[in-house]
């Protein structure tokens, strides 16, 4: 086994370690997510941090760690006497993005559950992280139906498992933690909301500090044993105060005036029902607990508050998370005069006061965020924005319908199109191939009913044989990649017609935010094309890059659609299951160069060609419209609808029409 890298040596990030230690004193505050940029120690930290864990009792033999003085009544493995037991170190177990549901529940032995009546179970990870650390690295790519089962078993301390009637529990008690990049997506709101703490992560901007992480790792790399001894008293230090932290967390007193403080700050920042008010009231036990003091302070509360109120207070997926920390030392200064204790004075110069483990100073920020800008000339033959103009604010978002690809998928778990799932509502039944999962009753009945003379039948039970067994097929929902091909040209830019534009794309990325897709941006203009953002799972991204996006120039409306097709080319080979929805956002004209508009028809039918489900959302206004946007969608086989159509209910059969449509095109 590997030596991990020391925890005390970690450098910086002291909001990360604290969160992390508050959980490892009281695992009630609900596990903490980890946001951060890649290389930022987010997995190191986490991993170190099981080393500290204090050992745990167990009864010998038991697979779901049982507590030798209060064994679980339930557990599977029991009925267990109350005894001494074995002690072994605390587990970290790791939850893989690919695990499927019985790697993490378990799963019962169907065969033998319907021919003998034996509940035959065979644990999952969530038995093996009990009394553990549970880790999931890179928690927001984790299929949505895997999070929930998580989640539930996070809050209600047990996992259930249930398989056509047959149904074990087992206790499942831990410590989650959760890393993610948010480049890579986010979590729906409701998922983070589950997590107690949420903390983001930055690599340092100091150049000492940096020096002293890179000495630190090579160190590492040369000799981890060595390297790890040398840290030995710091982690001796840091077990101990744990201990210590736990034996004085039930004294620690939550008063009335703490308490106030906690729900007046929870309301001032509007947070959503009460889970935020108890998580800061435990956090902030936590807190005075492992300071070494039995009453909560104002401090503590205030520390409480960095660390579960960000990332619940977020009103719509693209609001980064974060708090005001003035108006939050406003309430807590006003709360705690209300109270009239001495002791309610937040402590704006040292939050967390003696809660941080002594290390080097904090990383203070990350570097600031660039925007893409891009000077093109223009050209006299259009209307308006000749050169590049500035780029224009996004109108409010709406509501969209929904725009499906038709047919039946077999891509990642989502919530747009129809597809071949592992959940969703039963279709039919077929043969297993591998593990089963999804037992159809009454096809493996049908297909044991046949054979039960010859097997010489004679009791009351069902002799079935594998062969027999039937996997359910079931249909629910995939995500897709939605490619937008966004025109930013000067035909664009006239009318002032961007902030509109930019309005319905945001509402598309909102609703593809919801629905669990990938999402691309190519955008044209000038005299060539540019993909913006390439496929990714993170729609924030994709937000951001279409706020900073400049307008002018000709309308390379060829070199564009060419693009996008390029860029369905190469994701058809990284992604194969997973189907394309392009978004052609665009009033249909096309200048510069030789033939613009029949080399614009050409790359269209490349789509057709392949089938790709297409939309054209038409921009054109005014009193004269030339139609070209509709021509468009009939070349690539698509649909168009306006700009004021796209909040209508005709939009609703849009994409489900468009391989009828490709089918008459043909």
């Amino acid at each position: 086994m590997s030596t991990p890298f020391p925890f005390t040596a970690v450098v910086g990030q002291d909001d990360l370690r604290l969160a992390l230690l508050l959980n490892a004193v009281s695992p009630a505050v609900g596990g903490v997510l980890v946001r951060g940029e890649k290389g930022t120690a987010k997995s190191t930290a986490v991993r170190a941090l099981s080393v500290l864990i204090p050992e745990v009792d167990v009864v010998a033999g038991c697979r779901f760690s049982c507590a030798p003085a209060s064994p679980d009544p339930a557990c599977p493995d029991g009925p267990h006497e109350i005894g001494p037991g074995t002690k072994r170190p605390a587990r970290m177990v790791e939850l893989p993005v690919g695990a499927s549901e019985d790697r993490l529940v378990g799963a019962l032995d169907i065969e033998r559950a319907l021919a003998e009546g034996v509940k035959a179970f065979e644990p999952g990870l969530l038995a093996d992280a009990h009394r553990g650390i549970l880790y999931v690295d890179e928690v927001n790519l984790l299929h949505d139906h895997l999070v929930d089962l998580l989640l539930d078993a996070a809050a209600m301390g047990a996992s259930y498992v249930e398989r056509e009637g047959v149904s074990v529990r087992h206790a499942a008690r831990f410590l989650l933690v959760g890393t993610m990049n948010p480049e890579e997506g986010e979590l729906r709101p409701q998922l983070l909301d589950r997590f107690g703490l949420t903390v983001e992560v930055a690599a340092s901007r100091e150049p000492d500090q940096r020096v002293e992480v890179v000495r630190r790792r090579l160190a590492y790399d040369d000799d981890p044993e060595g390297f790890a001894a040398r840290w030995d008293d710091e982690e001796s230090a840091v077990r101990a105060r744990i201990v210590a932290a736990r034996a004085l967390l039930p004294s620690v007193l939550l008063g009335d005036g703490a308490l106030r403080q906690i729900a007046a700050t929870c309301a001032a920042f509007e947070v959503d029902g009460m889970r935020a008010d108890i998580v800061m009231a435990r956090t902030a036990t936590a807190l005075a607990a492992w300071a070494g003091r039995t009453e909560v302070l104002a401090e503590d509360v205030r520390q409480a508050a960095l660390l579960a109120l960000p990332h619940r207070r977020r009103r719509n997926p693209f609001d980064a998370p974060g708090l005001d920390e003035d108006k939050l030392d406003e309430t807590l200064e006003e709360f705690g005069e209300q109270a009239g204790g001495e002791d309610d004075d937040p402590d704006p110069d040292g939050p967390g006061g003696g809660g941080q483990p002594p290390q080097e100073d904090p990383d203070d920020g990350s570097g600031p965020g660039e925007a893409p800008a891009q000077a093109e000339s223009g050209e006299g033959g259009q209307p308006q924005g000749g050169g590049e103009q500035s780029p224009v604010r996004a109108a409010e978002p709406f509501r969209t319908k929904v725009l499906s690809v038709p047919g039946l998928g077999e891509g990642a778990a989502g919530r747009r199109s129809r597809a071949r799932t592992e959940h969703g509502r039963t279709t039919g039944s077929r043969r297993p191939q591998g593990a089963l999962t999804k037992l159809h009753l009454a096809a493996t009945v049908q297909a044991a009913a046949p054979h039960q003379l010859a097997r010489g039948r004679s009791g009351r039970g069902l002799v079935v044989r594998r062969d027999d067994l039937r996997q359910a097929t079931r249909e629910g929902r995939e995500g897709n990649l939605v490619l937008f091909v966004v025109d930013a040209s000067g035909s664009m830019a006239a009318r002032q017609r961007m902030s509109a534009v930019k309005g319905a794309v945001l509402s598309l990325l909102l609703d593809a935010y919801q629905r669990r897709d990938k999402v691309g941006l190519v955008t044209f203009r000038g005299s060539a094309a540019e993909v913006a953002l390439p496929p990714t799972s993170s729609v924030d991204a994709a937000a951001a890059r279409l706020e900073s996006l400049p307008t002018g120039g000709r309308t390379p409306l060829a070199a564009g659609l060419l693009r996008a097709h390029d860029v369905l080319r190469v994701e058809r080979l990284r992604d194969a299951a997973r189907r394309p929805l392009v978004v052609v956002v665009t009033d249909g004209r096309a200048t510069g160069g030789p033939e613009p508009v029949a080399l614009a028809g050409r790359a269209a039918r490349l789509f057709a060609v392949d089938s790709v489900a297409s939309v054209v959302v038409d921009c054109e206004a005014g009193a004269v419209r030339l139609g070209l946007a509709g021509q468009l969608a009939v070349e690539l086989g698509g649909t168009a609808v306006t700009l004021d159509e796209l909040r209508a209910d005709s939009i609703a059969g849009l994409v489900r029409d468009v391989q009828g449509n490709s089918r008459r095109a043909a």
